[in-house]
C-alpha cells in the first residue's frame, strides 16, 4: 500500500518506515548504474556535480529508490560542500543514522528508513537550530515539486 499526501500534509512517521525489501537483482532491475552505486553500494557523486547541488525548487525530496519523503525544501540550503545539504528530515524517523568508518573517516552515514538506501552523510556543522548538515547525493533523491 502507498501512501500519498495532498500538497498540504506533512509526512507521517508510518510514511517513511513502512519497510520495503527487494533483493539485489530487484533493485539492479529498478535502477540506473549510477543510482545504484549510490544507493544500494554507498557511491558518492563528485562534488559540485549533482542535479540538486544548486536547485532552488520548492517540493519535497524523496529517496531516489523507493518515493519515501526525506527532506522539504525548506530545509535546504548551500553549505559550499558541492552537494544538496538540509538541516533535517521531514519526520526523524525518515532516515537512519549508522556509524560509518570507512575510507579513514569517522562520519554518520543516512540511510532512508523505508528501504535502506545510503543517501549521503550528516554532520554537526550545520545552520539554525538543529545544527546539523544533511549532505546528500542528487542521485539518491527525487523532487517531487507538487508536495510541500
Amino acid at each position: 500500500m502507498t501512501t500519498s499526501n495532498t500538497p498540504d500534509q506533512q509526512p507521517t512517521s508510518s510514511d517513511t518506515t513502512r519497510k520495503i525489501v527487494k533483493t539485489d537483482e530487484q533493485w539492479r532491475a529498478e535502477l540506473d548504474p549510477d543510482r545504484y552505486a549510490i544507493l544500494r553500494q554507498a557511491a558518492t557523486e563528485r562534488a559540485f556535480t549533482g542535479t540538486y547541488t544548486y536547485n532552488k525548487d520548492t517540493g519535497t525530496y524523496r529517496c531516489g529508490a523507493c518515493g519515501a519523503p526525506l527532506f522539504t525544501s525548506d530545509t535546504k540550503y548551500d553549505s559550499g560542500s558541492g552537494w544538496p545539504s538540509f538541516t533535517e528530515p521531514t519526520v526523524r524517523d525518515a532516515v537512519t543514522l549508522i556509524d560509518d568508518h570507512s575510507h579513514g573517516m569517522t562520519r554518520t552515514e543516512v540511510r532512508c528508513a523505508r528501504c535502506d538506501s545510503h543517501l549521503g552523510h550528516v554532520f554537526p556543522d550545520g545552520p539554525g537550530p538543529t545544527g546539523e548538515r544533511y549532505c546528500m547525493n542528487s542521485l539518491a533523491l527525487d523532487l517531487d515539486p507538487h508536495t510541500h
